[in-house]
């Protein structure tokens, strides 16, 4: 089925301005004869273009300068407040320092639990020191003081209405 409207048909439309396009046999002659129109259309473009390329021209080692120092300035924000910046560097080295602070105390505490862990394994005195102050045992004719226990730091109530 061939879709291309012929001469005839565009004139019994109405529309005898529509523009047809060449066929592959009109090329040359078609580019031929539109040379000298796309050529002023082209020095057109290039002589409205020209002040600004010149300018432009002019210009480049300032334009150059200032992108150098915009990329500087962005990749500077970068390092310093970005996912693993300065800021967050800084702060987690910090953390760090805490964590080891916090692993050298329970350590020590460890290696206290060990040894006492071991004194009551070994010692006789140890164990016995433990059994009265959890247990409140004590020795045939030895009594075991027992202090009263704190009060409970209730508030006081009042019975008049609140305002």
């Amino acid at each position: 089925m061939d879709l291309r409207l012929k001469d005839h048909r565009l004139k019994n439309l109405g529309l005898k301005n529509l523009r047809r396009f060449p066929t592959p046999e009109d090329g040359l002659r078609v580019m031929a004869e539109k040379a000298p129109q796309a050529e002023a259309l082209a020095c057109s473009w290039i002589e409205a273009v020209r002040p600004a390329a010149t300018r432009l021209y002019v210009l480049r080692r300032r334009i150059a300068t200032v992108s150098i120092a915009t990329v500087t300035l962005l990749l500077f924000v970068h390092v310093m407040f970005g996912a693993n910046g300065m800021v967050i560097y800084k702060q987690k080295r910090a953390e760090y320092q805490s964590l080891q602070k916090k692993i050298i105390q329970v350590r020590e505490e460890n290696e206290a639990f060990e040894q006492k862990i071991e004194a009551l394994k070994t010692d006789q005195k140890a164990i016995e020191k433990e059994a009265r102050e959890q247990l409140r045992y004590a020795r045939p004719g030895e009594y075991v003081y027992v202090p009263p226990a704190p009060p409970d730091p209730t508030p006081a109530f009042s019975h008049s209405a609140k305002k």
